[in-house]
């Protein structure tokens, strides 16, 4: 019990790390959430510092999701204490108690949770967000899309309750936190891929 407790608390702490905050310190770029759509993620490091600073993002906040999980399965953790690790460490990336509980919008750290999980879970909702980036060009529509079909992969893959309410709750959360672009994509004013792209310094 307390190993699974110390699971938990730790999966939070790790989500609390901003990478796109460090990141953007560790290059002299400016503060992420004063730049841009003012969002501590990858597709915001984008905009204000390029390519490279923008996949070391995306990989940090990918492993915030990532290494929690594989620790769990290491520890034989049940499917109950698996959802609560990948639930701590997506609230910790969207909450983090290390910097202001202001955090990023989750898709990474979503992603590393469900490759964590099973690899043919993270692996479908990755396939589902290239080809629908593919599509329409736009990053948070593909965001959208693939957390919105990720539910039923689970269900699919791995179906057991506590991991598919874990996975409801995840695609919950990230459409809440995408509200803003979801008002933006209604308007048909939400920005592309390559748009962001064209902004590389």
């Amino acid at each position: 019990m307390i190993t699974d407790s110390l699971i938990v608390l730790g999966a939070y702490l790790l989500g609390s790390i901003s990478s796109a905050i460090i990141v953007c310190r560790l290059m002299g770029l400016p503060d992420p959430r004063s730049q841009g759509s003012n969002n501590p993620g990858a597709t915001n490091v984008l905009r204000i510092g390029g390519k490279k600073a923008a996949a070391i993002t995306l990989l940090g906040d990918s492993l915030k999701g990532l290494i929690p999980m594989v620790a769990a399965h290491l520890l034989e953790a049940t499917p109950l204490v698996l959802a609560f690790t990948g639930i701590a460490a997506f609230l910790g990336h969207l909450y983090p108690v290390f910097f202001g509980f202001k955090g990023g919008k989750g898709v990474a750290t979503a992603l590393g949770v469900q490759f964590g999980l099973h690899w043919g879970i993270g692996g479908a909702v990755a396939l589902i967000w290239l080809f629908v980036a593919k599509v329409v060009n736009i990053s948070s529509l593909s965001a959208l899309v693939s957390m919105a079909l990720a539910p039923l992969i689970v269900w699919a893959i791995w179906p057991e309750m506590e991991l598919v309410v874990m996975q409801v709750a995840l695609s919950i959360l990230l459409f809440w936190r995408h509200r803003s672009n979801i008002s933006n994509l209604l308007k048909g004013s939400e920005e592309s891929i390559a748009n962001s792209n064209n902004k590389e310094t």
